[in-house]
């Protein structure tokens, strides 16, 4: 869903975007964070934080084992307005995957007096922004809840949300892996998008990709019966695998009686990204599953979750 390259998942940096899922973004490594000129051990003391108050380089730190990795961390130029964006609004409108706490969507899309009653969805990786912004402005009356660890990215979001009066956005750093199973309450969410994931196009990295049978477990029990999970991808292959796992998942089921893909819903904005791809003849196919009401037992346990 982004205007990035691709999604992170368990992005490449050629396909952030969404990310790419754009979950991805510059800096989640997996080794504690330091307080700043402390040394690691056997290290460089650590720089400042770059945006005093705003997203921290790894908020999970070593708290959570990862055993799926929703991005690829990558590393760009942030612009001044980027910058100021970050300094200014994530403390009213970030929030740092940390895993330890469970999140009060309702206190979080509050307005600070009174909790809100919108319908939450999670977007996982959202590249520049552009795109969730654009659904944001078309649907105020549904919460976004958009993760991604690019932190351009980030202070991009903030901003255009800024600018456009987007009260109802929240962006989230880190892996949203550690929110879906740390810090999201069952059957808390309304929806869940994963658009133009990182392909992983070579086939010794397809366990890299997002769109695996565990990760549908894991995100399983926080979507309400009913909620729509909706992907999209411009590489037909991992289109073909998506179809493939999330038919065979008996947590989801297809919209599309004829149990294939689905047309682009209008709500979902035609991204740059996107439009290059297709100039270039690719072909975008969108895949909407719905949450099953009676889910089997035990479909919501994540313990045989494989190592990546």
């Amino acid at each position: 869903m982004s205007d990035s390259p691709h999604t992170p998942e368990a992005p490449s940096p050629s396909e952030a975007g969404a990310s790419p899922a754009d979950v991805s973004s510059a800096g989640a490594s997996s080794a504690g964070a330091s307080p700043a000129g402390v040394s690691r051990p056997g290290g460089r003391p650590q720089a400042p934080p770059r945006f005093p108050g705003g997203p921290s380089p790894d908020p999970a730190g070593s708290h959570h084992e990862r055993r799926i990795r929703s991005f690829q961390p990558r590393r760009s130029r942030v612009t001044t307005s980027q910058g100021d964006a970050l300094r200014r609004l994530w403390p009213q409108w970030g929030l740092d995957i940390d895993g330890m706490r469970t999140l009060d969507l309702a206190e979080l899309f509050g307005d600070g007096e009174k909790p809100s009653d919108k319908p939450v969805v999670l977007e996982i990786g959202f590249g520049m922004g552009e795109a969730t912004a654009q659904m944001a402005a078309a649907d105020p009356d549904t919460g976004i809840l958009a993760v991604d660890v690019h932190t351009p990215g980030q202070g991009n979001l903030l901003g255009l949300a800024e600018r456009g009066g987007l009260s109802n956005v929240r962006v989230a750093n880190g892996d949203a892996i550690i929110l879906l199973r740390e810090m999201l309450a069952p059957a808390s969410l309304d929806g869940l998008r994963v658009y133009f994931p990182d392909p992983w196009p070579k086939a010794r990295h397809h366990k890299r990709r997002l769109i695996q049978p565990e990760f549908l477990t894991l995100a399983a029990p926080s979507l309400k019966p009913g909620a729509i999970l909706h992907c999209a991808t411009d590489w037909e292959p991992y289109a073909e695998q998506m179809l493939e796992v999330l038919t065979a998942h008996p947590d989801f089921e297809n919209t599309r009686e004829d149990g294939g893909y689905a047309p682009r819903p209008e709500f979902r904005p035609l991204t740059r990204f996107e439009g290059q791809g297709l100039g270039k003849g690719h072909v975008v196919h969108d895949l909407l599953f719905r949450r099953t009401a009676h889910p089997p037992s035990g479909s919501g346990s994540t313990e045989s979750a494989p190592e990546n």
